[in-house]
């Protein structure tokens, strides 16, 4: 069994992204946070509220390079983005952890779209963060680099200052509101209690025996005793009454032939 996180929004985005600040300012959530990898292990949920209205965002932990092969737990971080209706996918532009930040966003979307199509079909808002701990010049230049080789909207934020955070939590308002919810997952019921009461097998022993098993005999001689006589006699009598006897005699049983059935031996007779 696998327990999915439901959650209208997911964060994803290399570790140290971003995600667990960002859901820090945008909802009621306390995630850990801390400078080094895979801080959280973990899913954490977040309310936002936003003009009256609420959804549920994710905080998926860091993804890395082969996660959809299961590197850094990959399968386990990505099975829970998986029913999310919007991506909120953070690029930390300041590169802090000395990655280039196109490449972060173009090798977080090629393992998106390597562990499932439909998950990367689904909407993005792309979120360049941390812009506060670079200056005002280098912040355009990799903006321009972004419009450059991207193409493609996006917002720019800091979780420390709080700059462009109730922008964004409007525009993931608007943008869900757009997208229809994802429908049930199909599921097979499977009743693990669900008991036996309806087979009858019949086999033979080294001795010549026949034996009695199966789900409808091991019901039928449980309130048997064999030391009282009436118990004993309604006992031969279900046997015929359920075409037990036939059952055996169409197996070639006679007169004289021993039956068991769990530890009952009795001998045929007409």
């Amino acid at each position: 069994m696998e327990l999915k996180t439901i959650a209208d929004v997911g964060l994803v985005g290399f570790p140290n992204a971003g995600k667990s600040t960002l859901l820090s300012c945008i909802s009621n959530a306390n995630p850990k946070i801390a400078n080094y990898p895979f801080t959280t292990l973990y899913p954490n949920l977040g309310v936002c509220e936003v003009r009256g209205q609420t959804f549920v965002v994710a905080d998926i932990p860091g993804l890395i390079e082969g996660a959809s092969q299961g590197q850094g737990l990959g399968h386990y971080f990505l099975k829970h983005v998986e029913r999310v209706r919007l991506i909120l996918h953070l690029v930390d532009i300041s590169q802090s952890d000395g990655r280039d930040f196109i490449e972060d966003y173009l090798t977080i979307n090629k393992e998106l779209e390597n562990y499932s199509s439909e998950l990367a079909n689904t909407p993005q808002i792309v979120v360049l963060s941390k812009i506060d701990l670079i200056d005002e010049e280098t912040r355009e230049e990799r903006i321009e680099r972004f419009k450059k080789e991207i193409g493609i909207d996006f917002i720019t934020i800091s979780g420390a200052t709080y700059e462009g955070i109730e922008q964004l939590k409007l525009l993931t308002l608007e943008r869900l509101s757009k997208i229809p919810k994802k429908p049930p997952i199909q599921v097979e019921e499977f009743n693990f209690d669900k008991r036996d009461y309806e087979s009858i097998n019949i086999t033979r022993d080294d001795e010549g025996a026949f034996v009695l098993s199966g789900g409808k005999i091991d019901n039928f001689i449980r309130g048997v005793v064999l030391s009282d006589t009436r118990s004993f006699a309604y006992f031969q009598n279900r046997l015929q009454e359920m075409g037990i006897i036939d059952m055996l005699k169409q197996k070639g049983m006679k007169t004289g032939d021993t039956v068991k059935i769990k530890d009952i031996v009795f001998e045929y007779s007409e």
